[in-house]
């Protein structure tokens, strides 16, 4: 299960000297929602069967069967489930290092550019793009790569990686970064958020990291994100004390706590409500 509890992962997916991995997943099956955070590796959304959202910045996008989501290094992304849908999707993700390093003419003209932030590609890609019936099969065959693991299975992997790159690249499915100064401020907030969840906090000690008025914040926080401070804020809560259940053996009180819960009657039920059972249940599923 992803961690969640920090809003910028860090978490290594794969080998060390093979940094890839690539997860099944379903919304809300394995987890009702991935909440907004973003990281330093790439990664691909491949929905496979249903209907959800995917959230790139401050844009939710509709999500359907066969389409490809991107999300390039330092991408703020989040993925929930569309009201009465579920979502079955392959997530990919690898660290672009894996394409290609010092020395390397593409590198140096196409990764080192993508990990920077100088270079950005289109973060999706339907079945009325040109380029995605290609794209598509790249992913399949990394897909069906992976899961038989037949030696040299590494090499079919990274050459697919990067045929999918050049076919999005060639097909004009590039463009200028986008990362705006809302967006920069949303991080700054968000990782504000990350080390004080599980202290008292108001609205206006959130709208204090942004240097504006509670009510300026309440109206731009929820343009950016979808929903209000409170609701985000209690929604980071408990995915953290879902996360503490699944790593830990602590007590449901002292998580319940040390997440920012005081009163565990109302963490019981906001818990059960949000993932559908009881953080017992839920600790022995």
């Amino acid at each position: 299960m992803q961690n969640q509890a920090s809003l910028q992962e860090t978490k290594q997916h794969g080998a060390v000297r093979f940094p890839f991995n690539l997860y099944p997943c379903t919304i809300p099956g394995d987890f009702p929602q991935v909440a907004l955070h973003w990281h330093d590796s790439m990664e691909l959304v491949f929905v496979k069967r249903g209907a959800g959202l995917v959230q790139m910045g401050a844009v939710i996008y509709p999500a359907r069967m066969g389409d490809i989501f991107i999300f390039t290094p330092g991408t703020l992304h989040a993925l929930r489930q569309a009201e009465g849908q579920s979502m079955e999707y392959e997530n990919i993700i690898f660290e672009l290092e894996l394409l290609g390093g010092a020395g390397d003419l593409c590198a140096e003209k196409y990764i080192f550019p993508l990990q920077s932030g100088r270079l950005a590609l289109t973060g999706h890609l339907t079945p009325n793009d040109l380029c995605y019936l290609p794209a598509a099969a790249c992913l399949r065959e990394v897909e069906d790569a992976n899961h038989t693991k037949r030696p040299g299975y590494e090499l079919v992997v990274k050459g697919e990686l990067l045929h999918f790159l050049a076919l999005l690249i060639a097909q004009g499915k590039q463009q200028l970064p986008t990362e705006t100064a809302d967006t920069q401020r949303l991080k700054t907030v968000l990782q504000w958020l990350s080390v004080h969840y599980a202290e008292e906090l108001r609205v206006a000690d959130a709208a204090g990291v942004c240097s504006c008025s509670a009510s300026h914040f309440m109206r731009w926080f929820r343009q950016m994100t979808g929903q209000s401070f409170v609701t985000f804020l209690n929604e980071y809560r408990l995915n953290a004390a879902a996360e503490a259940l699944h790593t830990t053996d602590e007590t449901v009180l002292t998580i319940a706590s040390r997440c920012g819960f005081e009163n565990l009657s109302y963490f019981n039920r906001a818990f059960k409500k949000h993932f559908g059972m009881t953080p017992r249940e839920y600790r022995k599923k």
